[in-house]
């Protein structure tokens, strides 16, 4: 297999054994018989990714604890307009 680097702007290849583990989680994510696409944001399984996933994030780039870490859609579009509409 041919690995190709991305250097634009948006999505980024992502390493080989990362793509692995999601090929082999993709239907079956901990034994739930769903995938993380399928399953509720309520699950626990869920909130085990993303809270694993921001505190990953926040020693990884020294967040103090005091800081949330929030993931949201949308790129630097919806950030730069998000700023005006909370000022309303």
């Amino acid at each position: 297999m041919k690995q190709v680097n991305n250097f634009n702007a948006g999505p980024a290849t992502l390493p080989l054994e990362v793509m692995l583990q999601i090929q082999d989680e993709l239907l079956d994510l901990q034994g739930t018989s769903l995938s993380i696409l399928e399953i509720s944001h309520r699950s626990k399984e869920y909130e085990n990714i993303n809270g694993e996933t921001q505190q990953l994030l926040k020693d990884l780039l020294n967040i103090p604890t005091d800081y949330e870490v929030l993931f949201l859609q949308g790129g630097a579009s919806t950030q730069f307009a998000m700023v005006p509409m909370n000022f309303l």
